[in-house]
């Protein structure tokens, strides 16, 4: 990090900011500034005095659960702050249950009295955030897991938490800087209600891959997963009994109906919804990492790097962080009830959108966008017609955004700086700004 831990702390320990309007040549400024295109949106961004987080004017943040404080259960907030989601907590509270991307050899870790493996640091945290968005309570809730990059929020008010690794005991034997004791690259269940840390299942049949995120349609309880590796495939979990992962189900990888392993990386037409079906995956659980190896030999669709994906009206929408033309991200937008795929956006500069990770969807209609690129770092909206604004920079660093999601009442998104692990909550006039 380019300044210190104490200015971090005391940029960090102010509880809310509000920014101000702004005038037309502020907000020139503010653009030149950035480097960056705005378009439709919510006005150009003002520039915190306290150098963390850029917003349009009116909007407000608020800061909490800063890597290394002490949490309630008596251990210390991880780094690595990433994938999250939002749930209704009691007497109007909200609860987040958030991953931590970390490795064995990170510098921090996630402390549990039941780890899932020992020489492993990932897993999640639960925080319990109070009406007036000031936390309340935080602690443990997963240990022992490797690299919990994302995964997604169930209907049945649970937190699927994904392994974006997938080592084992003779590939990382003791004796390596990495080594581990169990196998790798399993999705692990968190019930929000929880209020300790959880003994550790891997959901075996939802396949050992390097996963990334998951999304559930609520009409059907089918659960759609992304692989984050550059020939990654698309998947879902057609499970035995509707809400209970644990007694399994079928593992199926998206297919082209019309071509056979096709490669969406570029030169694939935006807005033109194709069909598709569905191949089973016979080995969900191989000893190796051939999940995607075996669903390709079977004729499913490659695609760049899948990470963030999100349930939103009937459809489910998800990025490719190095897709498209240029490698600088794509969304592709499925809708089941049609069994149709479409390139919904595919960015044209890094100035417009530059490799989008987590994503969700806004309870007011557009996506927001989390980046994880190389220099300074958006949330990017996008619009029902895919027009693309930026709606929020990361002043402090370039670390990447990871973790947004909307409360339950759709007045505050919540949101995290990866490094050195910070959430912020923010909110403001969200119906209001709009081009």
């Amino acid at each position: 990090m380019t300044f210190s831990r104490r200015k971090f702390f005391a940029i960090a320990g102010t509880t809310a900011v509000g920014t101000l309007m702004v005038s037309p040549m502020e907000g020139l400024l503010a653009r030149q500034a950035f480097g960056r295109r705005f378009g439709k949106g919510y006005g150009p961004l003002v520039p915190d005095p306290r150098g963390l987080l850029d917003l349009p004017a009116g909007f407000q943040y608020r800061t909490f659960s800063l890597t290394g404080e002490l949490m309630n259960d008596g251990t210390k907030v991880p780094g690595g702050h990433d994938g999250m989601a939002a749930f209704p907590g009691p007497r109007n509270t909200v609860i987040l249950v958030r991953n931590h991307e970390l490795s064995p050899t990170s510098a921090t870790q996630v402390q549990g009295p039941n780890p899932y493996d020992p020489f492993c640091k990932g897993g999640t945290t639960n925080l319990v955030v109070g009406r007036d968005r000031q936390l309340i309570k935080q602690f443990t809730s997963l240990s022992g897991t490797f690299r919990n990059c994302a995964g997604g929020l169930t209907p049945w008010g649970s937190w699927i938490s994904s392994e974006e690794n997938t080592s084992t005991p003779t590939s990382f034997p003791i004796g390596n800087r990495n080594y581990v004791s169990k196998f790798h690259g399993y999705n692990f269940e968190v019930p929000a209600s929880v209020t300790s840390a959880v003994k550790p299942e891997p959901l075996i049949a939802m396949g050992r891959f390097n996963h990334e995120a998951v999304a559930v349609d609520p009409k059907t309880g089918i659960v759609y997963e992304t692989e984050d590796t550059g020939d990654s495939l698309f998947y879902r979990f057609i499970p035995k009994v509707r809400g209970k992962l644990k007694e399994g189900g079928t593992l199926q990888a998206l297919k082209f109906k019309d071509i056979f392993q096709a490669q969406t990386f570029a030169d694939f037409p935006k807005g033109k919804p194709m069909k598709v079906e569905w191949v089973t995956i016979t080995e969900p659980n191989p000893p190796q990492d051939t999940v995607r190896v075996e669903g390709f030999a079977k004729g499913a669709a490659q695609f760049a790097r899948g990470e963030g994906i999100w349930y939103g009206n009937g459809e489910i929408y998800f990025c490719c962080t190095s897709g498209g033309a240029l490698g600088l991200g794509q969304v592709w937008r499925y809708i089941p009830a049609k069994e149709t795929i479409e390139l919904f956006v595919e960015s044209t500069s890094a100035a417009e959108l530059e490799n989008p990770d987590n994503i969700v969807v806004s309870p007011y209609g557009d996506l927001i966008l989390c980046e994880d690129g190389d220099d300074e770092q958006f949330l990017v909206g996008v619009t029902p017609k895919g027009e693309l604004y930026q709606f929020a920079r990361n002043s402090l660093n370039t670390s990447e955004f990871a973790g947004a999601c909307f409360s339950p009442d759709g007045k505050t998104l919540f949101v995290n700086i990866q490094t050195p692990g910070i959430t912020f909550a923010i909110w403001g006039p969200w119906t209001s700004h709009r081009g």
